[in-house]
């Protein structure tokens, strides 16, 4: 997969969803995607394995949107990788759990999109999922949008902006 020394891997927060079982079993299936949807615990410890860069590879959960489910070990990171490029919209959020993340990030780096513009495309998101055009503004107006204001107000600075 990635050989070279210098070469970089990308791991999204993504592959660290609670299971759709679970969320229904604490009632936060309609609130999936927010910070508490997240196993942080395990995304940390993963983290911290990449980090030490002492074992030949690195087992990594991968989120497969057709099942919508994550799925374990569907990706590796071999020891060679140096660049670890973490994606992921809670990674700088000041608030516990996700704050303990921040001291594993050499560089960190923020998007900035207007609130009306990830708006407009989480629902073109969601019509593509087939919901209608009023599941899919619900859907925004009740997950999305508090999730958008959260990340927006509640995150630490990043060390480098990017206006999108």
């Amino acid at each position: 997969m990635f050989r070279a020394p210098d070469s970089a891997a990308r791991i999204s927060r993504d592959g660290f969803h609670y299971d759709d079982g679970l969320l229904d079993r604490r009632g936060l299936r309609s609130r999936k995607v927010s910070p508490a949807t997240f196993d942080v615990g395990g995304l940390r410890h993963m983290l911290l394995r990449l980090r030490a860069c002492d074992e030949p590879e690195v087992a990594i959960p991968v989120f497969d949107r057709a099942l919508e489910i994550s799925r374990a070990g569907a990706g590796i990171v071999p020891a060679e990788v140096r660049t670890l490029v973490i994606d992921g919209n809670y990674l700088l959020l000041n608030q516990e759990p996700w704050r303990q993340l921040s001291s594993l990030f050499d560089v960190t780096v923020m998007v900035r999109e207007s609130p009306a513009s990830l708006e407009s495309r989480l629902i073109r998101r969601w019509l593509s999922y087939g919901f209608s055009e009023a599941e899919a503004r619900a859907k925004v107006s009740g997950n999305d949008r508090p999730n958008i204001d959260l990340v927006l107000t509640g995150s630490l600075q990043a060390d480098f902006e990017i206006a999108s």
